[in-house]
């Protein structure tokens, strides 16, 4: 909510130049084009992930039916053709919707991570006590609720126990090494200088995109238009409301951001 009108702020900053920060609009272009780009990585991700788990034709398997016959059945990776008497998925495949929640995952952690070190950069290297009270509550509820998010991902994921520490552990640390980082650049950083106005500026374009494709088309519209959601009208009606409700609740936390 805060990011994107912050990356208009400071892309249009009369401390650029006119020629070409004020005759293009680069934020909305950035964050465009992190959407797509992350469209490109969400795609291919999801296409490896299948071809590694799922690689080739699984042979023809005999099953037995009733008189003692045999029957053939071939199995095509995630598609069962012809007839599958209690036929299983062999050992080593991977459900498609795992593979799709790892890859959801692993994108997601991507874009907060990314979208942590700029916030917590630009907490610390601020000199101004009066917001940076506001800035660190805001940001406990933030990181609360996006670690809420990103920890249902990383369950639905079933990953192993050191790869879930390992993407905890980054999460947890990216914050505070932005933090950290803006402290020791707080002598040289400064927010109205040409350079930081673009490199913010930019970053925080680029995460607005990740993000809003992560939350529309990965998070919503996967839980929206799946099954248990399709078969509730009512179900959906409370999502809605719950949804919006968020959505508000972050938007005013967006005002100290």
């Amino acid at each position: 909510m805060h990011v994107l009108p912050d990356s208009f702020n400071m892309l249009s900053s009369r401390c650029l130049k006119e020629n070409p920060w004020h005759k293009f609009p680069f934020t909305g272009f950035v964050a465009m084009l992190s959407a797509i780009v992350t469209l490109m990585v969400d795609s291919m991700a999801t296409s490896i992930y299948t071809k590694k788990c799922n690689n080739g034709v699984i042979p023809e398997v005999a099953s037995p039916v009733e008189g003692g016959q045999q029957e053939m059945v071939v199995v095509n990776v995630g598609q069962f053709h012809g007839h599958h008497h209690g036929l299983k998925p062999a050992p080593g495949t991977v459900d498609q919707q795992l593979l799709r929640y790892r890859v959801v995952a692993m994108v997601l952690e991507l874009g907060i991570v990314v979208h942590s070190v700029v916030i917590g950069l630009s907490l610390g290297a601020s000199n101004n006590t009066c917001s940076i009270k506001g800035l660190v509550a805001a940001l406990c509820f933030h990181q609360m609720f996006e670690g809420m998010g990103l920890g249902g991902c990383i369950l639905q994921a079933e990953y192993k126990t050191m790869k879930k520490f390992i993407m905890v552990f980054f999460f947890s640390v990216t914050t505070p090494f932005g933090i950290a980082l803006g402290i020791a650049l707080a002598n040289t950083y400064k927010e109205n200088s040409p350079t930081a106005l673009i490199t913010v500026g930019l970053l925080n374009a680029s995460s607005a995109g990740l993000l809003i494709y992560m939350a529309l088309v990965d998070l919503l519209a996967a839980d929206f238009m799946g099954s248990k959601l399709q078969a509730s009208v009512k179900l959906q009606i409370k999502s809605y409301v719950a949804v919006l409700l968020g959505a508000g609740g972050m938007s005013v936390m967006a005002k100290w951001a």
